[in-house]
């Protein structure tokens, strides 16, 4: 069996998060409050997330978070690549 590259397959991993991130940001921005909402309730099979949605979002904040989205999911990319190889 062929083994996984840990840091290409991270790097797949933590691309894919930021571009949901990002997926996410274009939804806010072009749906506004109310279709932001019926979008995610939509989504999360009928949980009501009008309590904690929060559409004032400033910019430097939407960075951290397509930055840390990525960070967690490289790691979790390179985590799923590592226990992988070591099971062969």
């Amino acid at each position: 069996m062929n083994s996984i590259n840990i840091k290409k397959f991270g790097l797949a991993c933590g691309l894919t998060g930021a571009i949901v991130y990002l997926g996410c940001i274009l939804v806010m921005a072009t749906m506004g409050h109310e279709g932001t909402i019926m979008f995610f309730n939509n989504l999360l099979h009928g949980l009501d997330v009008s309590s904690i949605i929060r559409m004032d979002i400033p910019f430097w904040e939407a960075v951290v978070g397509v930055i840390e989205t990525f960070v967690i999911a490289w790691l979790l990319g390179a985590s799923i690549a590592a226990i992988y190889n070591i099971s062969l």
